[in-house]
């Protein structure tokens, strides 16, 4: 397995997620009510497959596997507040939606047409094995030619994410555990 492409973001806040979309002059209005995990996703992969050809034909030959620490408990946490008092119970849809941590990579695929598999697994830390096990085993199944792989932290601690493109071919990267953790770690 080789990293085809590879980006690795980290921002101090939200606002800077969203400067860095502007300032990419990408035309995509669902952004603005993704939540920060979704934001983070869609930002590294738009990033990822910005030179690629043929960049919008559906391919089911892709899977998605992303992994975190912290499931999508921002989200969790601003939903709670708006069924937290029966008196002013106010259920949010538009909050409701996220609070599963595979939106981000539902988000991933219907920008990208990727109709392959999808995985989001949540881990106490991050584990290079763990990760490189997972995307391995995904190349067990022959319709899988690429996997797009991530870690991607959104909390009030951390807003990282680091993404890569991984191919069963030849390459200049080894997707190995030292080289994944060589990648999260520098």
């Amino acid at each position: 397995m080789k990293i085809k492409k590879m980006i690795r973001l980290s921002f101090k806040n939200s606002s800077e997620i969203t400067e860095l979309y502007r300032s990419l002059k990408i035309e995509y209005p669902k952004f603005f009510k993704m939540d920060g995990l979704s934001k983070l996703g869609f930002l590294a992969s738009e990033l990822i497959f910005r030179e690629t050809k043929n960049r919008f034909e559906p391919r089911e030959d892709v899977a998605i596997i992303s992994f975190n620490r912290s499931s999508s408990l921002s989200v969790d946490t601003q939903y709670q507040e708006t069924i937290q008092d029966c008196d002013s119970f106010f259920p949010s849809p538009s909050l409701f939606v996220y609070t599963l941590p595979n939106i981000v990579n539902g988000e991933i695929a219907i920008r990208n047409c990727f109709l392959g598999e999808t995985f989001f697994y949540i881990c106490k830390i991050f584990d290079a094995s763990q990760i490189v096990d997972t995307v391995k085993n995904a190349f067990f199944d022959n319709a899988i030619n690429a996997v797009l792989a991530a870690w991607i932290e959104y909390s009030d601690e951390k807003k990282e994410v680091l993404m890569m493109w991984i191919e069963n071919k030849n390459g200049d990267m080894e997707f190995t555990e030292e080289q994944l953790t060589h990648l999260y770690t520098s």
